[in-house]
This record gives C-alpha cells, structure tokens and sequence, in this order.
C-alpha cells in the first residue's frame, strides 16, 4: 500500500492552487482571502474605562455632549437613563441622532429607554435579522475632523455601569476606523425596520 499518494497528491493540489492563485490562472481563480479582518493604521486617542469601578456612563455621556453632527448608535440593550437624556438633548440641539436597536431585547425591557429615545425625536430602527443585534457602538461625528468611535462590551445600561465588570473604549481622532463603523451601521441599517410606538 502506497501510504505517501494522499498526502503528494494534496501537496500536488496546493501547489497547483496556489500557483493559480498567484498567476491569476487561465480563468482568473482566486484564492479566497483570509478571515482576519480589515487592519487601518491607528490614530488619535484612545480613552478607556472598567467597570465597576470607572464612570463609564460618564465618559460616554461627555462625548454625546461634545457631538456636533452626528450620532449613529447601535444597542443590544438600552436601560441607561443618563445616556439616554443625553442622546435626546443631542437631537433637541440639532444634532442627528439614529439608534438601531436589537428588536427582542426591546421587546423585552420593561425599563428600557427605546421607547423613550424614539419619543424624544431619535430615528430608531430595529434589526432582528440576527440572533442578537449585539454590537454596542456609537460613532460620533464620522467623516468630521475629530471623529469618535464608542465600542466594547459596555450595553447602554443601568446593571454595565453598577452591577457588571464591563470595559469601554472611547477612540477619537481616527476618520478610517470611523468610517468602517459608520459603514457597518449603514449595513444593518438596511435591514431594521422602523420602530413603532406599541398600542
């Protein structure tokens, strides 16, 4: 039994597959990429907070304070009262503010602050076309000279800032990586729907 034909013949396949690869091949065969995501070269600042321990909420609400253009705001959960006066504050003064919750989870708070935000003048969207909408992220004046991404396990809520150990990062100064969340956010705002005021 020839126990070396398996592994040549997978070799031979590999080396042919990635010669195709290089050369483009007589019909242009691609290898895929590799899953690893996009790399943007870093820059700005970077802000960070642990909770407990760290006023997480208070670092995000001093950013929505300082927006002038826009707010985009992805939310899997959303209960944090100050961060949402300060969303609704933003809105009043002019800024642009949309929201994309996640439509299970809002369906499901009793306390949360969806509602609210919609009442206040916040366009929300709900996505349910994942198991769970479960980005936290606000982007901040993207496309503007001092962009803010908001991101990490932080929900927008009451029990991230006082019961949980959670950790946020606040990036500024960085248009690429601004971009790319902006970009992500008009992607899945393709797919939600309108929220609707229930009754």
């Amino acid at each position: 039994m020839n126990t070396t034909a398996t592994p040549l013949k997978a070799a031979a396949t590999l080396c042919l597959l990635l010669l195709l690869a290089r050369g483009g091949g007589a019909h242009g065969f691609q290898l895929p990429a590799p899953a690893t995501g996009r790399i943007l070269p870093a820059q700005g600042t970077v802000q960070v907070a642990f909770t407990p321990g760290d006023n997480a909420t208070g670092m995000i609400v001093a950013a929505i304070r300082q927006a002038r253009r826009q707010i985009l705001v992805q939310a899997f959960s959303f209960t944090s009262r100050d961060i949402a006066r300060a969303l609704i504050d933003a809105r009043r003064r002019g800024v642009e503010v949309d929201l994309i919750a996640d439509r299970e989870q809002t369906a499901k708070l009793a306390r949360g602050m969806v509602p609210k935000l919609a009442a206040g003048g916040v366009a929300t969207w709900l996505d349910g076309e994942h198991a769970s909408a479960h980005n936290k992220v606000m982007v901040i004046d993207a496309g503007g000279a001092d962009p803010v991404v908001i991101t990490g396990s932080f929900n927008f809520t009451y029990a991230a800032q006082h019961k949980n150990a959670e950790n946020v990062l606040l990036i500024r100064g960085d248009p690429a990586l601004a971009d790319a969340y902006r970009a992500n956010w008009q992607r899945h705002r393709l797919h939600s729907v309108p929220y609707r005021t229930p009754g």
